[in-house]
């Protein structure tokens, strides 16, 4: 079984919570968007994707230009994180995971991971559906002293699925 951890990440965020997802859960392979396509994506059994979010709740640039069309997750196990500022752009809170998951979903891909939006305060997310994050949603920006907490809780969640 080959499962990698794919980011997209401007300032860095993005990239230090995939290697730390990465880490705790044994996978080797943490592979950045913007250096790979829908083949390599495709080659994996399972997947852990990442994005932050940007301006008005958009993907962050690499995934925003990545072309999902050639994706065939059909039958893969996904599960999804992303980073926002849960402050400054409250009414769009890690929309990007929202936007990220509903491209991995359409691509055909069986989603794991949601997480209470319980112990967060923001206004509004595209990455809520029925009450609860599509995946782990972080906030380095306002609640970074979080991050590592939040990370092993959804860990201990998914395990079962990327072990």
């Amino acid at each position: 079984m080959s499962v990698a951890v794919v980011y997209g990440s401007a300032m860095g965020n993005t990239e230090g919570a995939a290697n730390m997802i990465a880490s705790k859960l044994g996978i080797s392979d943490v592979l950045n968007i913007a250096d790979i396509d829908a083949a390599k994506i495709n080659s994996y059994d399972k997947l852990i994707c990442g994005t932050s979010t940007w301006g008005s709740g958009d993907l962050q640039d690499d995934w925003d230009g990545f072309d999902f069309s050639g994706l065939s997750l059909s039958g893969k196990t996904v599960a999804v994180f992303g980073m926002g500022d849960s402050e400054s752009y409250s009414d769009t809170f890690c929309s990007g995971m929202g936007k990220l998951a509903e491209n991995l979903k359409n691509a055909g891909a069986n989603l794991v991971g949601e997480v209470s939006t319980d112990g967060y305060s923001f206004e509004a997310s595209d990455a809520v559906v029925n009450d609860k994050f599509v995946g782990l949603a972080l906030d380095n920006d306002n609640q970074e002293d979080q991050t590592e907490a939040r990370i092993d809780a959804w860990i201990d969640q998914i395990r079962s699925y990327f072990a």
